[in-house]
């Protein structure tokens, strides 16, 4: 038993956020990740999660657990944008996103403490259909819950990463949000203060910002910044 807890020890422990559960494994597929909604991976830092580095769809919670001291000074490795995906059947004929806000549309998005869904309410803000919201029947804790729903067809539509929509082309279809109505879309990296392994920690990071890592982010539709 101590024997296998050494092995556990040993190993790099990543939380990252669910929209890059794809592309880490190509870049490393030497740690333990766990992928989750940034708001809940960050929660269980601050509650003492044994993890080692932290990658957030978002600048917001590499940045508090930084002023917390939980974590060292975050950096950016990777942008995205948002889209709205619907079944490929598009049984509610939905053409632009200006139709989320017809009556009877049944709209699933992320939460709002979630990166996707703070990004999602900005984008409805800035598109002027907050009025969409009243359409909402489920709010998902993170970007592949709403992927789920669409692309099983109990939504009509939802928004999330560009990066998730091409990943699931086969089942959804996706449409456009004007480039005026999107949000800053940064992802942002930390390790945690309380890691063991922090020399591992930092050739981790090495790896994810090297032109290898980034080529990888590249080929899977991120944008590099």
């Amino acid at each position: 038993m101590t024997r296998a807890f050494a092995t556990l020890a040993s190993t790099l422990t990543v939380f990252a956020a669910a929209s890059l559960t794809d592309v880490m494994p190509r870049i490393d597929a030497r740690p333990h990740y766990s992928f989750a909604g940034s708001d809940t991976l960050a929660l269980q830092i601050q509650q003492g999660a044994p993890a080692d580095v932290f990658l957030a769809a978002s600048t917001k919670q590499p940045t508090d657990l930084f002023q917390a001291g939980l974590a060292y000074k975050p950096v950016v490795f990777a942008t995205n944008e948002l889209v709205l995906v619907v079944p490929r059947s598009n049984p509610a004929h939905i053409k632009s996103v200006l139709d989320i806000g017809r009556s009877g549309i049944k709209l699933v998005i992320a939460a709002p403490t979630v990166p996707v869904g703070a990004y999602t309410r900005t984008v409805l803000s800035n598109l002027g259909m907050t009025r969409a919201l009243a359409n909402v029947v489920s709010e998902e804790p993170d970007v592949r819950g709403v992927l789920a729903k669409v692309a099983l067809g109990e939504a009509d539509a939802g928004f999330v990463y560009a990066t998730d929509a091409g990943a699931a082309a086969a089942q959804v279809a996706q449409l456009k949000i004007p480039a005026w109505a999107q949000p800053r879309v940064r992802y942002e990296l930390a390790i945690v203060r309380t890691t063991r392994h922090l020399a591992e920690a930092r050739r981790f990071v090495q790896r994810v910002l090297s032109k290898a890592g980034r080529a990888k982010l590249k080929a899977a539709g991120f944008g590099l910044p």
